[in-house]
C-alpha cells in the first residue's frame, strides 16, 4: 500500500529501531498524526502466550480514566425490572427476543457495546456467530454479563474498553484521542497496562510483553520499551 507525502515525513521523525519510554512515544504519535479530524490513538501489545490454548487467554475490561473520546452505543437485553432499569441507567437500545430478530433479519448493528443480564444469554446466544466475529457477544470476564446492569452501562459511557488476543497474540484497542493531550494518554496507557500484566496466565512461560506500538489512526508506529511501561 502506498504512503502519502503526509506519513512519510511524519514516519522520519520515528527511529525505526528505537524502543521509546512511554512519554516520549505518545509525544511522538501526537506530533505525528497526519490525519486532519482528531485521530485516536491505539496500542498494540503483542504477548508472549498462545491464544490457541485455553489457560492462556487474555482478555478482560478495563475502564481509562479519562475515556476513549467516544460515546458508544449500548444495548442491552434484558426484562421486566432490569429493562427499566438499563433504560434509567442510560441504555441506547434495551429489548430481548425482539432485538435478536432485528438482528438477525435486519442485518442491524447501530451499537457499540452489548450487555446481558444472566437469565437473558440463552436468548443471546443465538447471536454467538454474528456477535462473535465482531468483538461484541457478552462475556462475564468483561462484565458485560451481569445482574447490575446500571454498573455495566456506566462503565462503558465512563471509557470502559474491553481487550482480547486476536490470533497473532496480539491485543489492539484505543487508549484516546491526539487531541487528549501526554498526560491524559499516560494515564490511560498506564491503567490499560496495569490491567494486562495482572491478567497474565498463569500457564505462560517466558517473556510476557514481547512488543508495544503506540500509532495514531493513519500515522506511524512509535515502538515502546516493554521494559519501562510502569516508570
Amino acid at each position: 500500500m502506498k504512503k502519502g507525502k503526509k506519513y512519510i515525513e511524519a514516519a522520519k521523525l520515528v527511529d525505526k529501531m528505537k524502543l521509546y519510554d512511554v512519554n516520549e512515544a505518545i509525544d511522538l504519535v501526537q506530533k505525528t498524526s497526519t490525519s486532519k479530524f482528531d485521530a485516536t490513538v491505539e496500542a498494540h501489545i503483542r504477548l508472549g502466550v498462545d491464544s490457541r490454548h485455553a489457560d492462556q487467554q487474555v482478555r478482560g475490561a478495563v475502564v481509562l480514566p479519562h475515556g476513549t473520546g467516544r460515546t458508544l452505543r449500548v444495548l442491552v437485553f434484558a426484562k421486566a425490572d432490569k429493562a427499566v432499569e438499563a433504560e434509567a441507567a442510560g441504555a441506547d437500545y434495551v429489548g430481548a427476543e425482539d432485538m435478536v430478530s432485528k438482528i438477525q433479519n435486519d442485518n442491524w448493528f447501530e451499537f457499540d457495546a452489548v450487555v446481558a443480564t444472566p437469565d437473558m444469554m440463552g436468548v443471546v446466544g443465538r447471536l454467538g456467530r454474528v456477535l462473535g466475529p465482531k468483538g461484541l457477544m457478552p462475556n462475564p470476564k468483561a462484565g458485560t454479563v451481569t445482574a447490575d446492569v446500571g454498573k455495566a452501562i456506566a462503565d462503558i459511557k465512563a471509557g470502559k474498553i474491553e481487550y482480547r488476543l486476536d490470533r497473532t497474540n496480539i491485543i489492539h484497542v484505543p487508549l484516546g484521542k491526539v487531541s487528549f493531550g501526554t498526560e491524559k494518554l499516560t494515564d490511560n496507557f498506564q491503567t490499560l497496562m496495569s490491567a494486562v500484566i495482572k491478567a497474565k496466565p498463569s500457564a505462560a512461560k517466558g517473556t510476557y510483553l514481547k512488543s508495544i506500538t503506540l500509532a495514531s489512526t493513519m500515522g506511524p508506529g512509535v515502538k515502546v520499551n516493554p521494559l519501562r511501561v510502569n516508570d
